[in-house]
């Protein structure tokens, strides 16, 4: 049972530990059909929860439940241990509930999450993706956060306890959240760069960002000329009224 001292919540500090789910989905190759699939199944597919870069989620995340469709035997699989999957046949596409628990030193109650499984390319080059067998990704970037954990716990996810450096005191620090990496033995941030096991970095989300930026840039100028448009137009429009001597017309306000 535990002590009083580990139920005591770090006040004013939020942990967060990012993760990646999704599938990986393939065609079959005629020529190597997995002996025990179906016969009217079509791709091997894996679902998975798992580090962003590969890193060691467990210390935690105790186990993964995956609620498969009703038609599979056991539809409802419960991995224990990394790596947290789970690799199947099929034919079709369905959503797949994927339930997250934690470890019990946290006190945490299981989240829940949804995947739509993935069996088949989309976009312009679909066909050809189909033709040359290419793994369908369909994965999400996530940040679970911890708000106020428990002292036991808060000390799993940062590595041991420490002192906190000075300045820091909760949630009105400024830059609490690097103050909280300094402090942690291990790191919750993001890889500088992508690589081709992992899409998510700093640098994409940069790059999304900019992007972002631009396009907010190019919608505020669009209104900006249909609005001069909008103007111009209603210039002629009285114009052509008084022309024809017809009375002008008062918007109501």
């Amino acid at each position: 049972m535990p002590s009083a001292t580990g139920n005591k919540r770090v006040r004013g500090i939020s942990v967060f530990r990012p993760f990646v789910f999704g599938s990986e989905a393939q065609l079959f190759d005629p020529e190597r059909k997995p002996e025990n699939a179906p016969p009217d199944h079509t791709h091997q597919w894996r679902v998975f929860v798992k580090g962003v870069n590969g890193e060691d989620i467990s210390y935690w995340l105790k186990k993964v439940q995956f609620k498969l469709h009703e038609t599979y035997a056991q539809n409802v699989r419960t991995i224990e241990q990394p790596p947290f999957e789970v690799t199947e046949t099929g034919w079709g596409e369905f959503e797949i509930q994927i339930k997250l628990y934690f470890v019990p030193e946290s006190g945490e109650k299981p989240q829940t999450l949804w995947h739509s499984l993935k069996l088949h390319p989309y976009g312009p080059d679909a066909e050809a993706k189909r033709e040359r067998r290419e793994v369908v990704v369909s994965q999400n970037y996530e940040e679970i956060v911890f708000n106020e954990p428990v002292d036991q716990f808060y000390d799993l996810l940062t590595g041991g306890p420490s002192p906190a450096p000075p300045g820091v005191k909760g949630k009105g620090a400024k830059g609490g959240k690097q103050a909280l990496q300094q402090r942690s033995g291990r790191s919750a941030e993001i890889p500088l760069h992508e690589s081709p096991q992992n899409p998510y970095s700093r640098t994409a989300e940069n790059k999304e960002l900019d992007r972002l930026a631009e396009a907010n840039r190019t919608v505020d100028q669009m209104i900006k000329e249909e609005k001069e448009r909008l103007v111009e137009r209603e210039k002629k429009l009285a114009a052509l009224r008084e022309s024809e001597g017809v009375p002008a017309t008062t918007k109501k306000r």
